[in-house]
């Protein structure tokens, strides 16, 4: 019998509209830290985006390397397994790797590629023991994988050796080839009994996305893959990504959700761990643990002024709450007209109360006047329908299909080096 905590989505080091998250993600993992201690874990599993960006601060690495340096003092046979998701960097994921070792935590951040063109498959195997020291499972454990990693252009020479090359665009294609390959060395290596559990940062076909936190991983539009690509023989799939907690398809494959959220677009929804229990090769059961949220957060509107104010007024609040505690605001205002102090009057309903204004948003009538064309928001459009709308406009037609292939690439690059954090309140990669 073996029991895992699957988790995901952890975002140290967070900032929110200009606001650190400190407080809130120590208090999750001290949470967390007595879950483990009181279901008795064998293995807890973190399925990427342990980091916010991938040049983490100081303050939001010392959050995760001091859990796990307490998780092995309380739990000494537990087994932890990272992953790195589109949000962390591989090569910092793994730098302490063997230090984290002798706590009995396994990072893997990317995948490597041997020689003859083969995925070094070994090293994303992790056994998984039970309080006994015996394996009864095998970790398949797949950090975020770029374009580069699994396309010809990651390969170069390597994928010319493969029986039936990738194209040099097949990102799908490529991911596919992988978690093959994977499986395949998994079941090569495991003895009858032992599970298979399959760990992955992705977007898999048919999974519901948050309001507003999150867009997809990669752009071009070929970022999400199907759950056929885990079998039947994979026992349980912990995935990351996706904020909301769900299953997709089979209660097998699930995400776990963010344990907070990161987005006032997540509030509505609640946030967990997920417990799983193992008996030899099967699945025998799956819980969901509701994670305490350290800090309320509070989504007024949208509405006209008067009833936003009296919303406004009547939230509760407690003022013996230290100011780190206290409940983050948005504010959703319909208005019929500019109104000039609208904040000093947001700011007057709140006086006295113990809460945390960080966005106040005014939505204004749209007026459209003849022959004028409509008003575009450039945030609903995204830099690569812009680029499309920018190129037609300039030359007078759309640009050719190789045209937008460069497009995607540098826009990835962008995204995989930007070491900067989301502005406030916008889209999350």
């Amino acid at each position: 019998m073996l029991k895992l905590i699957h988790t995901a989505d952890w975002h140290l080091g967070q900032t929110f509209h200009g606001q650190e998250r400190h407080a809130e993600h120590r208090a999750f993992l001290d949470w967390l830290l007595d879950a483990l201690v009181d279901r008795q874990a064998d293995a807890l599993l973190v399925a990427g985006d342990i980091f916010d960006v991938v040049n983490p601060s100081l303050r939001a690495q010392e959050l995760l390397y001091d859990f796990i340096v307490t998780a092995h003092e309380r739990l000494p046979a537990l087994d932890i397994v990272l992953i790195a998701g589109n949000h962390d960097s591989g090569n910092r994921i793994e730098l302490p790797a063997p230090l984290m070792r002798r706590l009995r935590t396994h990072a893997l951040g990317r995948v490597n590629w041997l020689d003859d063109g083969r995925l070094d498959a070994e090293r994303l195997l992790v056994p998984l023991t039970d309080a006994s020291g015996d394996t009864q499972a095998w970790c398949l454990a797949l950090p975020f994988l770029r374009p580069a990693e699994v396309t010809g252009h990651g390969l170069g020479r390597n994928v010319e050796r493969m029986d039936d090359a990738l194209p040099s665009n097949d990102y799908v294609g490529g991911i596919s080839r992988v978690h093959e390959q994977l499986i395949d060395t998994a079941r090569a290596r495991r003895h009858p009994g032992q599970a298979l559990v399959a760990m992955s940062h992705a977007h898999l076909h048919g999974a519901a996305v948050s309001e507003a936190s999150e867009r997809p991983i990669v752009i071009g539009g070929e970022e999400s893959i199907s759950a056929a690509l885990f079998p039947d023989d994979i026992a349980y799939v912990a995935l990351g990504h996706l904020h909301r907690a769900q299953q997709v398809g089979e209660s097998r494959i699930r995400y776990s959700g963010s344990p907070l959220p990161l987005d006032f677009s997540e509030t509505a929804y609640p946030h967990q761990v997920v417990e799983v229990s193992l008996d030899g090769e099967a699945l025998t059961g799956v819980e969901a643990i509701p994670v305490p949220r350290p800090v309320a957060m509070h989504r007024i509107g949208p509405g006209p002024l008067d009833e936003v104010v009296a919303e406004l007024e009547s939230l509760p609040h407690d003022p013996e709450r230290p100011r780190e505690q206290w409940p983050w605001l948005e504010v959703r205002v319909v208005l019929a007209a500019p109104v000039p102090d609208l904040r000093a009057q947001i700011e007057a309903a709140m006086e006295g109360k113990a809460l945390r204004l960080l966005r106040l948003v005014r939505r204004l009538p749209e007026i459209q006047h003849d022959n004028a064309p409509a008003r575009v928001e450039l945030d609903t459009l995204g830099p690569r329908r812009l680029f499309e709308l920018t190129w037609q406009e300039r030359w007078g037609y759309a640009p050719e299909p190789e045209v937008m292939t460069d497009f995607d690439r540098l826009l990835q690059d962008v995204l995989d080096d930007g070491s900067e954090e989301q502005p406030s309140g916008g889209s999350r990669p």
